[in-house]
């Protein structure tokens, strides 16, 4: 479920650059949103989420506007070989959307290189990343997941 979350981040970060994102168009994006196939509770929590990022993260954002806006990783040989360029290619859309700054993208690398797969693709670099944005506590402990995947109702 967290892997959708984050989707559903990207997708409205997304349409926020693209436009000016009044609440009217927000709203069209969550019913659009569920058009596809997300949940409420899907889409709720990826708003939260994103919501209490913003009121945490607002002064840092201020202050560090544009300070590696037009720098980028390059890949070391060893990372080439095992993160596929779907992969990478997300982990630098994430990066650009600002889900994830460039300490994030160096503890995403290093975690997909503990794996210890041949190939690291983009449903690997998902899990990491949803991993340490939902549950960054527990992370290095095994846990991984913040939301329930069935929701409770009373």
């Amino acid at each position: 479920m967290n892997d959708r979350i984050i989707d559903i981040l990207i997708l409205i970060l997304s349409e926020i650059r693209k436009s000016d994102a009044r609440p009217a168009k927000l709203e069209l994006l969550s019913k659009d949103l569920l058009k596809k196939g997300y949940t409420e509770t899907e889409i709720s929590s990826a708003f939260s989420w994103l919501l209490s990022r913003l009121k945490n993260d607002t002064e840092e954002i201020v202050q560090n506007q544009g300070a590696f806006k037009n720098s980028f990783r390059i890949l070391h040989e060893i990372e080439q070989s095992v993160i596929t360029p779907e992969a990478y290619g997300y982990i630098v859309q994430l990066r650009e959307l600002e889900l994830i700054n460039e300490m994030d993208v160096e503890f995403v690398l290093e975690r997909a290189l503990m794996l210890g797969v041949s190939k690291v693709h983009v449903s690997d670099i998902k899990n990491i990343v949803a991993a340490m944005l939902f549950n960054p506590e527990g992370f290095g402990n095994g846990a991984y997941l913040m939301f329930d995947t069935q929701p409770i109702i009373h």
